[in-house]
Order: C-alpha cells, then sequence, then structure tokens
C-alpha cells in the first residue's frame, strides 16, 4: 500500500492531477537523508544511555592530501559528529609505503573501540600500492564501505542480512523505494558496472527480483535498453551521456554522477551535471534524483547506517 504522499507524487509524475504530462517527480537524497541521520543519531543515544557512555566508532585512513579527497572526507566527519559518531581521521604521508598501510589497517582492524574502517580512494602514494590488496586486509566486520571481497561475494549470492551493503547502491535502492514503485517484476537496467556503483547495484536489484540488464562501454544498443528500463540506475562517470528522449515514460532514474562541465555564468566558470540530460529526462520519467541534492547525501547517510549497524552486531557480541 502506498502513503498518501506517496500516491500524490505518483500522481503528480502520471500527469493525473491536471495536465495531461507533468514533469517527473524530483527525488530528494538531501531531505531523505535528513530523516534517516535523525534517526540514526535517536538510536545512537539510546546506546550511549543503555551502554555507558558507549559511541560507535569510525575511522576513515587516507593516504596523501588530495584536495577532493579531503573535502569527501569532511563532509564524512561532519554527518558522523551530528549523529554522535566518533569519527577520526588518519592520514599517511604520500610517501607511506604498501607495508605502512597494512599495519595500519591491521592496528585498526584489532582496536575494539571502532566499528568501522574507510579507506580513502585513491591511495595517493609515490609508492607502488596495490589497492585490492590494501580494500581485502580491511575486517570484513569492520567493512562499512562494503568494498571487501567478503562482503562483495555475500553480496552477489544473495546473502544481504549478512554483509555491508556499498554505500553508494544502498542509498539508490532506498531512493528507489521511497518512490512506491515495485521493484520486485520491473525490468532495472544498470549503467556502469564499477566495483562501487555498477556491480553491487545490479546485485541488489536482482535479489530485490527485478529482472536486470548491465550496460557499458561494450554495450552496442545503449539507447535501446535504455528504452525498456522501469528503473534506470546510471553510474557510467560521462556529463549527461544519458537522452532524455530515450527514456521510457514513467521510468525511475537514479543518476549517480557528479560531472562538471563549463559554464560561464557560474562565478567558477563551471558546474555540476549527473550522468543523464536532466532537463530531457524530467520531462519523460515517472521519478528522477537531482545532482547535486540526490544519491549524493544517501551516500554518506547510508555509510552513517553501516557504521551503526556494525556497532550494533559489536553490542550483541559483549
Amino acid at each position: 500500500m502506498l502513503s498518501s504522499g506517496t500516491h500524490f507524487m505518483r500522481l503528480a509524475a502520471s500527469g493525473c492531477l491536471g495536465s495531461s504530462r507533468s514533469i517527473a517527480t524530483i527525488i530528494s537524497g538531501k531531505e531523505m537523508s535528513k530523516l534517516l541521520r535523525q534517526r540514526l543519531k535517536n538510536e545512537v543515544q539510546k546506546m550511549t544511555s543503555e551502554f555507558s557512555g558507549f559511541k560507535p566508532g569510525l575511522l576513515v585512513l587516507q593516504v596523501g592530501d588530495r584536495d577532493d579527497s579531503n573535502l569527501y572526507i569532511s563532509t564524512k566527519l561532519k554527518a558522523a559528529a551530528q549523529i554522535g559518531i566518533d569519527a577520526k581521521h588518519v592520514r599517511l604521508p604520500n610517501t607511506a609505503t604498501q607495508h605502512e598501510v597494512l599495519q595500519s589497517i591491521m592496528s585498526v582492524n584489532e582496536n575494539r573501540s571502532i566499528h568501522g574502517l574507510i579507506v580513502q580512494l585513491p591511495l595517493d602514494s609515490v609508492n607502488v600500492i596495490d589497492t585490492e590488496l590494501i580494500i581485502n586486509a580491511v575486517s570484513p566486520e569492520k567493512d562499512v564501505d562494503g568494498l571487501t571481497c567478503i562482503n562483495a561475494g555475500k553480496l552477489s549470492r544473495g546473502e544481504l542480512n549478512d554483509c555491508f551493503l556499498p554505500c553508494t547502491p544502498r542509498g539508490c535502492m532506498e531512493l528507489i523505494r521511497h518512490t512506491g514503485v515495485t521493484v520486485a517484476g520491473s525490468s532495472a537496467v544498470v549503467i556502469g558496472r564499477s566495483k562501487i556503483v555498477g556491480a553491487p547495484m545490479h546485485d541488489l536489484l536482482l535479489w530485490n527480483h527485478a529482472t536486470v540488464t548491465t550496460c557499458h562501454s561494450k554495450t552496442t544498443d545503449l539507447p535501446e535498453q535504455v528504452s525498456r528500463a522501469d528503473i534506470l540506475v546510471v553510474g557510467a562517470g560521462k556529463a549527461e551521456m544519458i537522452r532524455g528522449e530515450w527514456v521510457k515514460e514513467g521510468a525511475v532514474v537514479i543518476d549517480c554522477g557528479i560531472n562538471h562541465i563549463p559554464d560561464q555564468t557560474k562565478e567558477s566558470g563551471k558546474r555540476v551535471v549527473g550522468d543523464v540530460h536532466y532537463a530531457s529526462a524530467s520531462q519523460r520519467a515517472g521519478f528522477i534524483t537531482p545532482v547535486p541534492g540526490g544519491v549524493g547525501p544517501m551516500t554518506v547517510a547510508m555509510l552513517m547506517e553501516n557504521t551503526v549497524q556494525s556497532a550494533r552486531r559489536f553490542l550483541k557480541h559483549v
């Protein structure tokens, strides 16, 4: 059954409130994430009260000093502080060796006060470091990014209740559910096959009983594939590549892209756009996420959710 709010959104999207066809309903990740953060804050307060000062612990491990990484980390730390998570940031110099990074990870793995460990990517070191080796050194029980082969393997096998789900795909699923559209039986198309977004998004949709197609750089009939999608999730990393005329009327469109394109009307000389051409797609879609303000805030919120989930599991064994 749909809530009255969701029912209104669907009527608006289908044009049943007056005009023959209205613009797509915006799925606000910003608003959804606020509600989620408040719920998590309440849960952390309850943990602290019941377990004498206990707080979920999160550590972000960074190698080097990239400006973009610093921005992402500050966003995560701010969100954690608002919720009541004890978050720490450890930055290793860009001269760090693979062995030194591994040592840092092993130390965190053994620290019972830290329940979530994020390795900020990319690893900005002058030395050669095997990123996959580093990621898989993180204890699966603390892998709140959901990127280790253990957690990825469990997701691929449908063991959704026994793993950490990657934050962006998990956030996408919450956004899709918020529309009230039924995932089971839907035709879903995922654009992109990255380990962080595309591949796990495919798995999540599949185990929620959608019929899923994954498209990538070698897909020859992309417009045709997109036109079949009841649910379209795009994480290709190419500005506005998905055109509105390709989109199936009434579809749910989730745009994971973050791209900068020139715009002389902006003080910075550029603006942020997604992988979907928003202006045209919003004329055909039933629901669509904006960029910014859609998937991004939900990704951070899901990281907080995973961290609280890890702390919850820890307390069960205290």
